[in-house]
């Protein structure tokens, strides 16, 4: 891959460094490597996940495209309206614009990535992810037959000495260097200034990203869709959403701060309906049933939602959200 400009790190919502996510129990344990620095602009964290119950059932959060390999057990993802996909060994979730349900037969096992929007461009070789988000697909259809070979590598050597999660990032991180695609430096540098605002408020202002811009609002509508699988008004709230339930959901949060989260909505019906489109669990019901793989996900946006350090003082909207969502 050659770039005349190198991409900086991904901003925004971001994701701890190395470490294990409290899942709040024991059926589920979450372990996350951080990508090295040739892929840090196209992978936000390596994970793997590992759950013990034979039947897991789940949501995934909103949110960006996600390899998954499974070392063990298959899944299957519900979908709005009735679409249901279910797992090859190596996988791909794209890029969802609302909360999914998940079933994992198990005991399992997955590894993966998590996958920025030039990750997901630069390895699916520019597929829009508007036009191919919300699904769970072959990783092999998408990403090739090196991630399929993967895949089939990584399954049968775990299964005669498990691998620990830095060799299996050791043993993929060259298989997916190699399938990169180059990107465009002017979209790569727009992917960045994307990044870069969605990271400055905890509700991004969409005429700031409008007007500091190069490219013509039509044209900026189409490439943010394309790279982000939303238009910029509909991608600032999912991630102001996911900002509100990563805080809501986690136990270390200040009743002032939980209060202060109110000020990024309407009203409290706003804040519940656009709470419950990007993770299918009301406020109320993130706290009172838990869902380990839904805790999980939630607890990786939590530490950069609180760099923002935007939450206190904001300014309710002043004209209502839209009756349903876009």
């Amino acid at each position: 891959m050659n770039h005349a400009t190198a991409p900086r790190h991904p901003s925004g919502i971001g994701l701890r460094s190395w470490g294990r996510t409290d899942t709040g129990g024991d059926s589920l344990t979450l372990d996350h490597w951080p990508a090295p620095p040739a892929l840090a602009p196209y992978i936000g964290s390596f994970f793997q996940i590992c759950g013990a119950d034979p039947l897991q059932e789940d949501l995934l959060p909103a949110g960006p495209a996600m390899l998954a390999i499974f070392l063990r057990g298959e899944g299957l993802l519900r979908l709005p309206g009735g679409l249901a996909d279910a797992s090859a060994p190596a996988s791909v979730i794209t890029p969802l614009r609302a909360a999914a349900r998940i079933e994992i037969a198990g005991p399992w096992h997955v590894f993966g990535a998590l996958l920025s929007p030039l990750g997901w461009a630069a390895l699916t070789g520019g597929l829009s992810a508007s036009e191919h988000g919300n699904r769970l697909r072959d990783a092999g259809e998408l990403l090739g037959g090196g991630v399929r070979r993967l895949a089939a590598d990584l399954s049968q050597g775990h299964g005669v000495r498990p691998f620990t999660l830095a060799e299996l990032v050791a043993r993929s991180v060259p298989v997916l260097q190699a399938r990169l695609h180059a990107l465009s430096d002017a979209h790569v540098r727009l992917v960045d200034e994307v990044q870069a605002w969605l990271a400055r408020a905890m509700s991004p202002v969409v005429d700031d990203l409008y007007r500091d811009a190069c490219y013509s609002p039509r044209q900026l509508q189409r490439l943010v869709d394309r790279y982000f699988g939303l238009p910029p008004k509909q991608l600032a709230r999912q991630h102001r959403a996911l900002r509100a339930a990563a805080l809501l959901a986690d136990p270390a949060t200040t009743p002032q701060q939980a209060a202060s989260v109110a000020d990024h909505f309407y009203d409290q019906s706003h804040l519940i309906r656009e709470v419950r489109l990007v993770t299918g669990r009301t406020p109320a019901r993130l706290i009172e049933q838990r869902l380990p793989l839904l805790d999980a996900m939630l607890g990786l946006h939590a530490p950069a939602v609180r760099r923002i350090g935007a939450l206190a003082g904001a300014a309710q909207p002043t004209t209502p959200p839209p009756a349903t969502p876009a």
